[in-house]
């Protein structure tokens, strides 16, 4: 069965983020991702269309999409 994964508001995923006990910095840090640019996801500045926006708005369920390497 092929189940949609669930996406998250910019505020579900900063709250799924503190749940875990994972800072923005660190996150970043894992995924190797612009401090500024998940921040601006995050308050809404970016809606992560393209490039490493849209690749950072899919590692925090924001956006719906696979990654390739």
């Amino acid at each position: 069965m092929n189940t949609m994964p669930v996406l998250l508001t910019a505020e579900q995923a900063r709250a799924d983020l503190d749940r875990n006990g994972i800072t923005i910095a660190q996150f970043c840090r894992q995924h190797d991702l612009n401090k500024n640019l998940v921040s601006d996801l995050l308050n809404g500045r970016k809606k992560g269309v393209r490039g490493e926006a849209r690749r950072a708005a899919v590692l925090l369920r924001i956006k719906d999409g696979v990654i390739s390497n």
